[in-house]
C-alpha cells in the first residue's frame, strides 16, 4: 500500500481541483480532483501535501487541517492510503499544473463533475463539516463496490 495525499484549498464557497487531462497512464485520467500525490522517502503526510501543492499550484499552504484518512483497494490499481486534508489559507500566485487544469469550483457544482463515485462520499462528510474520519473504498475497476465509514458499511 502506498501512501498519498490530496488537498482541497477552500476559498469561500469554492474548491480548488484539477481536470486530470495532461498526464500519460494516469488513473485518474478525465476527473476532477483535489491536488496532492505521493508521498516520497522519510516525508510525513503533512510534508507531502504542503510539496505536492506547492509543486501542482505554486501556492504554499499556510493553514490546513487533516480530516480524514481513506483506504482505497483496487482490482486494477495498487492499494493506497489517502490523507485526506482541507486548506483555508495560502500565499504565492497559482501557476498552470503539467496534469492538467486547475479550476476553482463552487461546491455545489463539483457533484455535475466526472468525479470518482467514493469521492463523492467524502466530499459530502467535508461538507457536513464530519469530525476526522476513516473511510474505506473497495473499487472493481472503475466502479465502486463497497464504502465503509468508520467500521461501518455505507449504503451505495
Amino acid at each position: 500500500m502506498k501512501n498519498t495525499t490530496v488537498c482541497y484549498l477552500e476559498r469561500g464557497t469554492q474548491y480548488l481541483l484539477l481536470h486530470r487531462t495532461k498526464k500519460e497512464n494516469d488513473e485518474n485520467a478525465g476527473k476532477w480532483i483535489g491536488v496532492g500525490g505521493k508521498c516520497e522517502e522519510n516525508e510525513s503526510p503533512e510534508d507531502c501535501m504542503l510539496r505536492e501543492v506547492r509543486e501542482e499550484t505554486g501556492l504554499s499552504v499556510t493553514q490546513h487541517r487533516l480530516r480524514g484518512v481513506i483506504t482505497f483497494v483496487s482490482d486494477a490499481w495498487e492499494g493506497q492510503y489517502m490523507y485526506l486534508f482541507t486548506a483555508s489559507k495560502w500565499h504565492g500566485a497559482l501557476t498552470d499544473c503539467d496534469e492538467g487544469e486547475l479550476a476553482w469550483v463552487e461546491r455545489t457544482d463539483m457533484l455535475h463533475l466526472p468525479l470518482w463515485e467514493g469521492d463523492r462520499i467524502f466530499l459530502a462528510l467535508l461538507a457536513e463539516e464530519r469530525p476526522f474520519f476513516s473511510l474505506k473504498l473497495v473499487y472493481q475497476g472503475d466502479s465502486l463496490q463497497q464504502a465503509v465509514l468508520d467500521g461501518t458499511p455505507l449504503t451505495l
